[in-house]
């Protein structure tokens, strides 16, 4: 079982830039592969980006391509993603995920076995 805790979420004005951090507790997180999705209001949730286990291969949506990076820490048992220039657009609440299969970086929610509460991310115009 992998419990997952989102942090680093606010308010930013557009341009600037955030740090998600996901805190994961569980004997298995470090064998999973992770990812960050998002639901904005009144949308389904997407995919942000996706990590494998050792941080070897990653995977982004285009829509953030080139803006966030997905990075992990096995050793203190974490997952962030770093935002910059952030877009008005990238407003949403933004969660964490852990995937049971280490080498994968799959883009469906279906796909992910354990989830975060989300965090709410806001940037304004």
């Amino acid at each position: 079982q992998v419990q997952l805790v989102e942090s680093g979420g606010g308010l930013v004005q557009a341009g600037g830039s955030l740090r998600l951090s996901c805190a994961a507790s569980g004997r298995t997180f470090s064998r999973c592969s992770a990812g960050w999705f998002r639901q904005p209001p009144g949308l389904e949730r997407e995919f942000v980006a996706a990590i494998t286990w050792s941080g070897g291969y990653t995977r982004y949506a285009d829509s953030v391509k080139g803006r966030f990076t997905i990075s992990r820490d096995n050793a203190k048992n974490t997952v962030s993603l770093q935002m910059t220039n952030l877009k008005p657009e990238d407003t949403a609440v933004y969660y964490c995920a852990a995937d049971a299969s280490a080498y994968s970086t799959n883009t469906s929610p279906s796909q992910y076995d354990y989830w975060g509460q989300g965090t709410q991310v806001t940037v304004s115009s």
